[in-house]
């Protein structure tokens, strides 16, 4: 499959999500926070890097994982809970706690169903026409199991650390926490696809995948 993402865009949008983990690396309000919470990003750069010529995605996807990446940059240098543009919102909408940990849940489920859409609409029987009712479901149940599996990270570091982990749960007192964070994901990984399913399919055409 040819790619059809252009490489002055791949540059571009690689120096930009560099240089976004210089500035979060620079002393972050908890360093063992940061790590935890920019990990994703620094598996993701290169497995992305040196799957680009055998598995290509689509510039969406690209474009849309890039975004993920700053949001979760911007989480692990300030904490979640103590991000200024969530504070601006708490401010604003006066809301009873710093809400940027929930546009990072709905982020989770958000950009990987468009992730897992696409692998499976590449490497699977699926297809938007016939099966796509199958595919939909198959992409919300992905990105439900993999915030419920994020969860499950949050509490073995908090066995782990204990006291220590707060900055990375960042529940601020809400003890329905994680299942916010769980249907959160789980409306992203829906709103995705309603809103850049049909954008996706005409990008995977570009690319040679056949319309069915």
């Amino acid at each position: 499959m040819d790619r059809s993402v252009s490489n002055a865009e791949l540059g571009a949008l690689l120096f930009a999500c560099l240089a976004v983990i210089a500035w979060s690396a620079v002393d972050p309000a908890d360093r063992a926070t940061w790590w935890l919470e920019a990990l994703p990003v620094l598996i993701a750069i290169p497995l992305m890097w040196f799957t680009l010529d055998r598995f290509p995605l689509t510039p969406l996807t690209y474009r849309l994982i890039f975004v993920h990446c700053v949001i979760l940059l911007v989480g692990a240098h300030y904490t979640y809970a103590q991000v200024p543009l969530g504070f601006w919102f708490q401010d604003l909408l006066d809301l009873q706690r710093n809400h940027y940990d929930r546009l990072g849940h709905i982020a989770q489920g958000f950009i990987p169903a468009m992730l897992a859409r696409e692998i499976l609409l590449r490497t699977s029987p699926l297809r938007p026409g016939r099966t796509g009712g199958w595919l939909f479901f198959l992409v919300a149940c992905v990105c439900l199991a993999f915030s419920a599996f994020y969860e499950m990270i949050e509490w073995w570091v908090a066995v782990i650390a204990d006291e220590e982990a707060s900055a990375f749960l960042a529940t601020q007192g809400d003890i329905w926490d994680t299942q916010w964070d769980m249907f959160l994901a789980l409306c992203g990984a829906i709103a995705a696809q309603l809103l850049f399913s049909p954008a996706q399919d005409r990008m995977l055409h570009q690319m040679g995948m056949p319309e069915e």
